[in-house]
């Protein structure tokens, strides 16, 4: 599913419906300014500052983890809704909830940073929902990154801490004297990979899905970048060229188009599959061609291209003249749209946070949200 918010603040969603059909809210979706996603449920959030949402109701559409939100409101504090075993209910730690700055999801819980750095976090145990076990190491926490069931928070001193599931990145105790001076993290599904000052990289869990990048490791110098698809990664390097690694069925075997991967500006990913801007405004794909890794169908018409976002099985890529190419599983994309794409949560992406917005009035369905600046959601998933 993929969602256009146009010129004129209104919305536009196509793709497989699942969750995602807006037509019983359209006419309540106007001057829509963010939208967030669950699993097959969507948040926006309008310029007057209330919030509509729709999808199933379970996941959080009747107002994301694997369906619920989270929303700062502008005193700090946080509204939950959606389901109460994913993180839609944070009553637990409701009273912790104060000057909140940010909040990350992993597929079924959430961790929120606070003014002191320090954290909170609520949800299923089993996917980070629970850091007591590290709690008095999470002091001047910087960032948070979540994989599909663990957490890992950069510290202000550059170490990292990891909690949640250790199958999906949440025990970094084999790297954890490499992991110094550390600038930047990325997630695939069950692995994550660091950026240290230096530009090297450190990799760790799962290796055949992106915990293991010592076949690449030499060629790991000076990046600046790196996004993850479900079981790989992909690594933009200071010259423009890219190394990437982990499963070849998920994008981590870029050989196909090696030559072409030059002066890239932009990686974006689907679930098993990448596409890069180029400099001159072309794209290269590469993974499993059914998830976008093959716009062979379309590669006349990229051209220009200024951005690209993806759902879980396709991409879209907005052109110079505001026009959308897509492409992909045909469900999950239309052909084309003449407006700005605003896509929610996918599979293989990041919540959305830090886009903080002035202002917002949560919608009266809502029971006691006022002013949200930012709605999180946990990650949905398409098959």
């Amino acid at each position: 599913m993929l969602i256009a918010t146009l010129g004129d603040g209104h919305v536009v969603t196509w793709g497989d419906d699942l969750g995602g059909g807006s037509i019983a809210v359209q006419d309540q979706l106007r001057d829509v300014q963010q939208i967030q996603a669950s699993e097959y449920a969507f948040a926006a959030i309008l310029g007057d500052g209330s919030v509509v949402s729709w999808g199933n109701a379970v996941c959080g559409g009747d107002s994301g983890s694997d369906g619920a939100f989270a929303a700062i409101l502008g005193d700090g504090s946080v509204v939950t809704w959606g389901n109460p075993d994913c993180g839609g209910d944070s009553s637990v730690v409701q009273d912790q909830l104060r000057d909140v700055q940010q909040i990350q999801a992993s597929m079924a819980a959430f961790a929120a940073i606070l003014i002191d750095a320090s954290v909170v976090t609520w949800g299923d145990a089993d996917y980070g929902g629970d850091s007591s076990a590290v709690q008095n190491q999470l002091r001047d926490v910087q960032q948070i990154q979540a994989s599909h069931a663990a957490f890992a928070a950069i510290l202000g001193d550059g170490t990292v801490v990891t909690w949640g599931n250790a199958v999906c990145g949440g025990d970094s105790s084999t790297v954890q004297e490499q992991l110094r001076d550390v600038q930047q993290i990325q997630a695939s599904d069950v692995a994550f990979a660091a950026i240290l000052g230096n530009g090297s990289v450190v990799a760790w869990d799962y290796a055949g899905f992106g915990g293991d990048s010592s076949v690449v490791q030499d060629q790991l110098r000076d990046v600046q970048q790196i996004q993850a698809s479900d079981q790989a990664f992909a690594a933009i390097l200071a010259d423009g060229s890219v190394v990437t690694w982990g499963d070849a069925d998920y994008g981590g075997d870029s050989s196909s188009v090696q030559d072409q991967l030059r002066d890239v500006r932009q990686i974006q990913a689907s679930h098993c599959a990448f596409a890069a801007i180029l400099a001159d405004g072309s794209v290269v794909t590469w993974g499993d061609a059914r998830s976008g890794g093959d716009c062979s169908a379309v590669q006349e018409q990229l051209r220009d291209v200024q951005q690209i976002q993806a759902s879980g099985l396709a991409f879209a890529s907005i052109l110079g003249d505001g026009s959308v190419v897509t492409w992909g599983i045909p469900t999950m994309a239309a052909t084309a749209l003449r407006y700005r794409i605003s896509c929610g949560m996918c599979r293989g992406s990041k919540p959305l946070v830090g886009h903080s917005l002035q202002s917002w009035s949560m919608d009266p369905s809502s029971p006691g949200a006022i002013s949200p600046a930012v709605v999180t959601a946990v990650p949905y998933w398409i098959s």
